[in-house]
């Protein structure tokens, strides 16, 4: 009689924000065990887990689209399951006879906690559960400060990053993914309803090629362009800066991925090497914001200074709309909120301006802004998104002072000169010539005549007076610190 084939118990490998599958700890580890069921688990909100927003869900929808068809290149494919983690998790092994489940981390406090109740619960049943680092070059844990806490002050932080030991050398692509005997039932990622029903997200759509393929090709892209990076990275009418946050938040790409092709750039420029410096910087800083995130829980909602807990914000709304529409008469604030709608990102200078202008100039809470770049932001990461906020709100780690405020003026004269950024996102201002348009309300009546600008009409008179503004802002500050 022919020898029966012996039974390989397959390795279930849960897909979280790592959708790809080069550089994958926890595929990568599967493939030496056994058979390979890749799995997404859509969770139930009553899990803990943020839910994503608009624009995130849509590039999802498109990101898991592309990682099953990466995988049946392979010879697998991707189940599809929505639902409580643990017990999805628990009826696919006993399904499929698993014993063991791969996934990368979390650091969000609340998956943490989550996730450690999945992990007793498959134990109780015999199945075993193993975490890999698949989103950061170091885990937050593994730095410190001298006297062993968790750092707050970035370039402490950076510079212990460099002198610690190298990072990991990125993994190979699998030429094939073994399949189990018998695959298990899966959804249907367009039952899923992850895209609008609204035809809202075709300026998106146009923009970006979400995918691990998607995220190669935008790292090849910027890499030519790092030596002018420390200026052209400021300017948002240029196309100067990497475009991979979507693509790192998702996973599409890992950081030792982008960090291992920036090192290997031969750089014999002062530029080019101070180029390569400034976009590591920015991946670092990265991994700051996962740091913060994993050693204070709290902050997503809360300040990470708990004295600015009782700051006194504006209570009233009605300019909230405005700011968020695009409609705030300032032209760089519009040009960056209308530029986040339209493509479900926004440039990081102008994040800042219209961070900063929210804040100070509105004098509404950071928490309002980071709710509203949660849900129209592709690239929406919790960790990123805190931190930022408290950035400009000045409450968080390495923060800019409170009272260090950002005039949207003299900032957009710098940084887009030619308003050649306005005149894309906001059209009706561009026929304004370049010393008016960053401030219209102070051209001629003959200068809007001939622009086509009817202020209060076709464009919004601002909605604030920046220099009142900026002095409110200030002296409820100085109120504050007195108190």
């Amino acid at each position: 009689m022919p020898k029966t084939e012996e039974f390989r118990s397959p390795v279930i490998v849960w897909f979280r924000r790592d959708l790809r599958i080069s550089d994958h700890p926890a595929l990568s580890e599967a493939l030496k065990e056994g058979p390979v069921i890749p799995l997404y688990i859509e969770s139930s909100s009553e899990e803990g887990d943020w839910t994503a927003g608009s624009a995130s869900k849509w590039w999802l929808h498109q990101s898991l689209a592309k990682l099953s068809g990466e995988l049946a290149l392979k010879g697998s494919r991707l189940i599809l399951r929505r639902g409580n983690a643990a017990k999805i998790l628990e009826e696919l092994a006993k399904e499929s006879g698993a014993k063991t489940v791969l996934c990368s981390r979390s650091y969000d406090a609340r998956i943490l906690k989550r996730d450690e109740g999945v992990k007793k619960k498959l134990a109780a049943a015999g199945v075993e559960i193993r975490g890999f680092n698949g989103s950061l070059l170091r885990e937050p844990w593994e730095t410190r400060t001298g006297s062993g806490g968790p750092y707050k002050v970035f370039t402490p932080f950076w510079k212990n990053y460099l002198s610690g030991k190298e990072f990991r050398t990125p993994l190979a692509e699998p030429s094939k993914i073994e399949a189990p005997g018998k695959w298990p039932a899966s959804d249907k990622l367009a039952d899923w309803g992850l895209e609008p029903k609204i035809n809202w997200a075709g300026g998106m759509k146009a923009f970006w090629e979400p995918g691990e393929k998607g995220a190669a090709r935008a790292l090849e892209t910027f890499l030519p362009k790092t030596p002018d990076y420390p200026r052209s990275r400021d300017m948002p009418s240029e196309e100067g800066t990497s475009m991979l946050s979507p693509h790192l938040h998702f996973g599409e790409i890992s950081v030792h991925q982008v960090w291992d092709r920036v090192q290997r750039l031969k750089c014999k420029t002062k530029e080019e090497k101070e180029g390569q410096e400034t976009f590591l910087k920015e991946l670092v800083w990265r991994e700051f914001s996962y740091h913060l995130l994993f050693h204070f829980p709290h902050t997503p909602e809360e300040p990470l200074y708990e004295q600015f807990r009782d700051f006194p914000w504006n209570t009233d709304y009605g300019e909230l709309e405005a700011w968020q529409k695009g409609r705030t008469g300032y032209p760089i604030v519009d040009a960056g909120m209308r530029q986040l709608w339209h493509l479900g990102w926004m440039h990081n200078r102008v994040r800042m301006i219209t961070g900063s202008f929210l804040v100070k100039d509105l004098l509404l809470p950071w928490q309002k802004g980071a709710g509203w770049f949660w849900d129209t932001l592709v690239d929406a990461d919790l960790a990123q998104n805190t931190m930022n906020w408290q950035w400009v709100g000045g409450c968080g780690a390495d923060a800019a002072p409170f009272f260090r405020i950002f005039n949207p003026i003299t900032q957009s004269r710098k940084f887009d000169p030619e308003g050649n950024y306005i005149r894309k996102w906001v059209p009706e201002l561009g026929n304004m010539p370049a010393r008016w348009i960053h401030e219209p309300w102070t051209a001629s009546a003959e200068v809007l005549l001939e622009a086509g600008v009817r202020l209060g009409d076709n464009y919004p008179e601002p909605v604030v007076q920046h220099d009142v503004a900026r002095k409110r802002a200030l002296l409820e500050y100085n109120r504050f610190r007195k108190r």
